[in-house]
Protein backbone atom coordinates (compact mmCIF):
# COMPACT_ATOMS: atom_id res chain seq x y z
CA UNK A 1 0.00 0.00 0.00
CA UNK A 2 1.25 3.47 -1.13
CA UNK A 3 -0.43 6.63 -1.28
CA UNK A 4 1.25 10.14 -2.72
CA UNK A 5 -0.30 13.35 -1.91
CA UNK A 6 -0.16 16.77 -3.45
CA UNK A 7 1.87 19.68 -1.96
CA UNK A 8 0.10 21.24 0.52
CA UNK A 9 -0.87 25.35 0.48
CA UNK A 10 -2.14 25.40 3.88
CA UNK A 11 0.44 23.42 5.94
CA UNK A 12 3.91 25.05 4.73
CA UNK A 13 5.28 24.40 8.28
CA UNK A 14 4.98 20.34 8.00
CA UNK A 15 3.00 18.15 5.56
CA UNK A 16 3.01 14.33 3.89
CA UNK A 17 3.90 13.69 0.64
CA UNK A 18 3.37 10.33 0.92
CA UNK A 19 3.35 6.66 2.96
CA UNK A 20 2.88 3.38 2.76
CA UNK A 21 3.77 -0.33 3.86
CA UNK A 22 5.46 -3.09 2.19
CA UNK A 23 6.67 -6.41 2.97
CA UNK A 24 10.01 -6.70 0.82
CA UNK A 25 10.78 -10.10 -0.81
CA UNK A 26 14.46 -11.44 0.60
CA UNK A 27 17.12 -9.08 -0.92
CA UNK A 28 15.41 -6.27 -2.23
CA UNK A 29 16.76 -3.09 -2.60
CA UNK A 30 16.28 0.38 -3.90
CA UNK A 31 19.50 3.02 -4.62
CA UNK A 32 22.04 3.89 -4.35
CA UNK A 33 19.99 7.08 -4.95
CA UNK A 34 18.78 10.20 -3.69
CA UNK A 35 15.14 12.19 -2.57
CA UNK A 36 13.31 15.04 -2.93
CA UNK A 37 12.25 15.35 0.51
CA UNK A 38 12.61 13.71 4.61
CA UNK A 39 11.59 10.05 4.61
CA UNK A 40 11.51 8.11 7.20
CA UNK A 41 11.54 3.72 7.34
CA UNK A 42 9.82 2.61 10.41
CA UNK A 43 10.89 -1.30 10.89
CA UNK A 44 7.91 -3.75 11.30
CA UNK A 45 9.34 -7.16 11.13
CA UNK A 46 12.41 -9.06 10.05
CA UNK A 47 16.10 -7.34 9.07
CA UNK A 48 17.90 -5.73 6.22
CA UNK A 49 20.77 -3.18 5.77
CA UNK A 50 21.06 1.01 5.55
CA UNK A 51 23.74 2.80 3.98
CA UNK A 52 24.71 6.60 3.97
CA UNK A 53 27.67 8.77 3.68
CA UNK A 54 29.72 6.03 3.65
CA UNK A 55 28.07 4.25 6.51
CA UNK A 56 26.35 0.79 6.85
CA UNK A 57 23.66 0.23 9.55
CA UNK A 58 22.07 -3.37 10.11
CA UNK A 59 18.58 -2.84 11.68
CA UNK A 60 15.57 -4.87 12.81
CA UNK A 61 12.16 -4.54 13.77
CA UNK A 62 11.51 -1.83 16.26
CA UNK A 63 14.34 0.57 14.51
CA UNK A 64 14.47 2.52 11.01
CA UNK A 65 16.02 5.08 9.60
CA UNK A 66 15.78 8.38 8.30
CA UNK A 67 16.50 9.50 4.79
CA UNK A 68 17.34 13.14 4.32
CA UNK A 69 16.70 15.15 0.37
CA UNK A 70 19.29 15.16 -1.81
CA UNK A 71 21.47 12.74 0.16
CA UNK A 72 22.57 9.20 -1.65
CA UNK A 73 21.43 5.99 0.34
CA UNK A 74 21.25 2.35 -0.16
CA UNK A 75 19.09 -0.21 2.00
CA UNK A 76 18.30 -3.84 1.16
CA UNK A 77 16.36 -6.42 3.10
CA UNK A 78 18.07 -9.61 4.09
CA UNK A 79 18.11 -12.70 2.15
CA UNK A 80 16.82 -14.96 4.81
CA UNK A 81 14.52 -12.76 6.94
CA UNK A 82 13.64 -9.78 4.92
CA UNK A 83 12.10 -6.86 6.49
CA UNK A 84 8.63 -5.13 6.29
CA UNK A 85 8.54 -1.83 6.81
CA UNK A 86 6.15 1.69 6.83
CA UNK A 87 7.51 4.61 5.65
CA UNK A 88 6.27 8.41 6.22
CA UNK A 89 7.49 11.09 3.58
CA UNK A 90 7.10 14.86 4.68
CA UNK A 91 8.69 18.35 4.20
CA UNK A 92 8.03 21.45 5.45
CA UNK A 93 10.30 24.53 7.28
CA UNK A 94 10.03 22.34 10.66
CA UNK A 95 10.30 19.43 9.42
CA UNK A 96 14.17 19.43 10.23
CA UNK A 97 13.69 20.86 13.56
CA UNK A 98 11.07 18.24 14.59
CA UNK A 99 13.12 15.62 13.76
CA UNK A 100 16.38 17.15 15.26
CA UNK A 101 14.30 17.12 18.62
CA UNK A 102 13.62 13.38 18.21
CA UNK A 103 17.24 12.56 17.87
CA UNK A 104 17.30 12.28 14.13
CA UNK A 105 20.03 14.22 12.21
CA UNK A 106 21.69 13.51 8.81
CA UNK A 107 24.84 12.34 11.54
CA UNK A 108 22.17 10.42 13.31
CA UNK A 109 19.99 8.92 10.84
CA UNK A 110 18.42 5.70 12.84
CA UNK A 111 15.67 5.75 15.06
CA UNK A 112 14.61 3.01 18.03
CA UNK A 113 10.88 2.95 19.08
CA UNK A 114 10.01 -0.80 20.26
CA UNK A 115 7.75 -0.03 23.57
CA UNK A 116 4.24 -0.44 21.19
CA UNK A 117 2.34 -0.18 17.73
CA UNK A 118 1.91 3.39 17.77
CA UNK A 119 3.69 4.38 15.02
CA UNK A 120 2.46 1.75 12.47
CA UNK A 121 -1.11 2.82 14.31
CA UNK A 122 -0.85 6.16 12.66
CA UNK A 123 0.09 4.89 9.41
CA UNK A 124 -3.61 3.25 9.65
CA UNK A 125 -5.01 6.50 10.74
CA UNK A 126 -3.86 8.25 8.03
CA UNK A 127 -5.17 5.53 5.66
CA UNK A 128 -8.40 5.35 7.38
CA UNK A 129 -8.91 9.22 6.25
CA UNK A 130 -9.62 8.57 2.71
CA UNK A 131 -12.77 8.85 1.24
CA UNK A 132 -14.03 11.61 3.84
CA UNK A 133 -15.22 13.91 1.09
CA UNK A 134 -13.22 16.70 2.46
CA UNK A 135 -9.71 16.97 0.93
CA UNK A 136 -8.72 20.57 3.51
CA UNK A 137 -10.11 18.47 6.07
CA UNK A 138 -8.12 15.34 5.60
CA UNK A 139 -4.25 17.10 5.25
CA UNK A 140 -5.65 19.09 8.66
CA UNK A 141 -6.15 15.72 10.13
CA UNK A 142 -2.65 14.11 8.58
CA UNK A 143 -0.63 16.75 9.56
CA UNK A 144 -2.00 16.32 13.03
CA UNK A 145 -1.06 12.54 13.12
CA UNK A 146 2.05 13.38 11.71
CA UNK A 147 2.75 15.87 14.15
CA UNK A 148 2.08 13.19 17.14
CA UNK A 149 4.22 10.61 15.45
CA UNK A 150 7.25 13.01 15.87
CA UNK A 151 5.82 13.90 19.29
CA UNK A 152 6.73 10.16 19.92
CA UNK A 153 9.58 9.83 18.26
CA UNK A 154 10.52 13.28 20.47
CA UNK A 155 9.24 11.89 23.77
CA UNK A 156 11.09 8.76 23.49
CA UNK A 157 14.35 9.18 21.35
CA UNK A 158 18.24 9.94 22.58
CA UNK A 159 19.02 13.05 24.24
CA UNK A 160 20.70 15.14 21.59
CA UNK A 161 24.46 16.87 22.35
CA UNK A 162 22.91 20.22 21.96
CA UNK A 163 20.65 19.06 25.34
CA UNK A 164 23.64 17.82 26.71
CA UNK A 165 25.35 20.67 26.66
CA UNK A 166 22.83 22.86 27.82
CA UNK A 167 23.05 23.58 31.55
CA UNK A 168 19.90 23.46 33.90
CA UNK A 169 20.15 26.70 34.46
CA UNK A 170 19.89 28.10 30.67
CA UNK A 171 16.76 25.88 30.21
CA UNK A 172 15.06 26.97 32.62
CA UNK A 173 15.97 30.32 31.67
CA UNK A 174 14.64 29.69 28.16
CA UNK A 175 11.17 28.60 29.80
CA UNK A 176 11.02 31.75 31.57
CA UNK A 177 11.39 33.75 28.34
CA UNK A 178 9.38 31.53 25.83
CA UNK A 179 6.60 31.53 29.04
CA UNK A 180 6.86 35.97 28.78
CA UNK A 181 6.76 35.49 24.79
CA UNK A 182 4.00 33.83 24.94
CA UNK A 183 1.72 35.53 28.01
CA UNK A 184 2.89 39.30 27.63
CA UNK A 185 -0.38 39.94 27.26
CA UNK A 186 -2.06 38.48 30.42
CA UNK A 187 -1.87 39.79 33.94
CA UNK A 188 1.21 37.21 35.04
CA UNK A 189 3.11 37.61 38.10
CA UNK A 190 6.41 36.02 38.86
CA UNK A 191 5.20 33.78 40.93
CA UNK A 192 2.93 32.30 37.87
CA UNK A 193 6.36 32.08 36.67
CA UNK A 194 8.03 30.18 39.02
CA UNK A 195 4.83 27.80 39.32
CA UNK A 196 5.55 26.97 35.31
CA UNK A 197 8.90 26.56 35.21
CA UNK A 198 8.70 24.56 39.03
CA UNK A 199 10.95 26.16 40.79
CA UNK A 200 11.33 28.65 44.02
CA UNK A 201 10.49 32.36 43.16
CA UNK A 202 13.70 33.32 44.55
CA UNK A 203 15.98 30.62 43.32
CA UNK A 204 14.57 31.29 40.00
CA UNK A 205 14.74 35.04 40.08
CA UNK A 206 18.55 34.81 40.87
CA UNK A 207 19.15 31.99 38.18
CA UNK A 208 17.46 34.52 35.75
CA UNK A 209 19.55 37.55 36.74
CA UNK A 210 22.25 35.78 36.49
CA UNK A 211 22.09 34.04 32.97
CA UNK A 212 20.68 37.43 31.54
CA UNK A 213 21.76 40.34 33.93
CA UNK A 214 18.38 41.26 34.04
CA UNK A 215 15.19 40.72 36.65
CA UNK A 216 12.30 38.51 35.11
CA UNK A 217 10.33 41.96 36.00
CA UNK A 218 12.12 43.72 34.04
CA UNK A 219 12.28 41.45 30.51
CA UNK A 220 8.43 41.52 31.26
CA UNK A 221 8.30 45.06 31.07
CA UNK A 222 10.73 45.64 28.31
CA UNK A 223 9.06 42.69 25.90
CA UNK A 224 5.93 44.48 26.52
CA UNK A 225 6.84 47.65 25.46
CA UNK A 226 8.65 46.17 22.39
CA UNK A 227 5.41 44.22 21.16
CA UNK A 228 3.78 47.81 22.12
CA UNK A 229 6.17 49.54 19.17
CA UNK A 230 5.34 46.50 16.85
CA UNK A 231 1.63 47.35 17.33
CA UNK A 232 2.28 51.14 16.80
CA UNK A 233 2.53 50.33 12.78
CA UNK A 234 -0.84 49.28 12.93
CA UNK A 235 -2.54 52.80 13.08
CA UNK A 236 -6.07 51.53 13.85
CA UNK A 237 -4.98 50.70 16.87
CA UNK A 238 -5.29 53.33 19.41
CA UNK A 239 -2.99 53.96 22.29
CA UNK A 240 -5.51 52.62 25.02
CA UNK A 241 -5.77 49.95 22.40
CA UNK A 242 -2.20 48.81 22.69
CA UNK A 243 -1.88 49.42 26.52
CA UNK A 244 -4.67 46.84 26.87
CA UNK A 245 -3.12 44.35 24.37
CA UNK A 246 0.45 44.28 26.37
CA UNK A 247 -1.13 43.48 29.73
CA UNK A 248 -1.75 47.24 30.92
CA UNK A 249 -5.38 48.15 31.75
CA UNK A 250 -4.09 50.95 33.18
CA UNK A 251 -2.97 53.38 30.61
CA UNK A 252 -1.68 55.83 32.38
CA UNK A 253 0.99 53.04 34.02
CA UNK A 254 1.32 52.17 30.37
CA UNK A 255 2.58 55.27 29.75
CA UNK A 256 4.82 55.03 32.82
CA UNK A 257 6.48 52.27 32.07
CA UNK A 258 6.98 53.30 28.08
CA UNK A 259 8.72 56.52 29.07
CA UNK A 260 10.82 54.95 31.06
CA UNK A 261 12.06 51.76 28.14
CA UNK A 262 12.21 54.18 25.72
CA UNK A 263 12.69 57.68 27.04
CA UNK A 264 9.42 59.43 25.48
CA UNK A 265 5.51 58.87 25.39
CA UNK A 266 4.04 56.36 23.48
CA UNK A 267 2.13 59.23 21.46
CA UNK A 268 5.29 60.81 20.63
CA UNK A 269 7.18 57.90 19.92
CA UNK A 270 4.67 56.93 17.17
CA UNK A 271 4.50 60.44 15.92
CA UNK A 272 8.65 59.77 15.34
CA UNK A 273 8.16 56.55 14.41
CA UNK A 274 5.09 55.71 12.48
CA UNK A 275 4.17 57.16 8.81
Amino acid sequence: MIEYLPRSKQHTELYLTQFGVEECIPSHFFGPAIRSHFLLHYILGGEGIFEVDGKRYRLQKGQGFLIYPDVITYYQADSVNPWSYCWFGFEGTLAELLLKQAGLTRESPILTYDKDDKIYNYLKLMAETNGNGNHKARETRMTGLLYLLLSVLAEYGPVTPTEQRESRAEIYVEKVKEFVETNFAQKITIEDIARIVGLNRSYLCSLFKQQMNTSIQEYLIRMRIHKACEMMQNVELSIGDISRSVGYNDPLLFSKMFKRVKGTSPKHYRTENVE
